[in-house]
């Protein structure tokens, strides 16, 4: 629950179901991802009276990617970042292929001089 009922996998499986995720929406829809550092609590930290500071013992990535309806998440640690970023970049470069090309028609402005 605390992860907003995201099925919580392994950094390999996140990349194989993030890759199911860009596929089915290659035609329509959507694919978010969120990522943010993530210190292993399980519950809210109170805004008030911070009783004791929690540092964790090894830093972490939290990452998450929803279409919409289906929510899955994976955390990453710091010793498998290096490789989870070179997997992580070549699967978005492989699905970026289908998105929309920017118009780049300028609109030629009249200058005065050639009125």
């Amino acid at each position: 629950e605390s992860l907003h009922s995201a099925q919580l996998l392994t950094c390999l499986k996140f990349l194989t179901e993030l890759t199911r995720l860009f596929q089915k929406c290659r035609t329509s829809g959507s694919v978010f991802i969120t990522l943010k550092k993530y210190d292993g609590r399980t519950k809210p930290v109170p805004r008030k009276g911070h009783v004791e500071s929690f540092e964790p013992a090894d830093n972490k990535c939290l990452l998450r990617a929803t279409d919409g309806k289906k929510k899955i998440s994976t955390v990453v640690s710091s010793k498998e970042v290096n490789k989870f970023q070179m997997a992580y970049s070549n699967l978005l470069r492989a699905n970026m292929d289908g998105l929309k090309k920017k118009d780049k028609k300028s609109k030629n402005k009249k200058s005065k001089a050639t009125q």
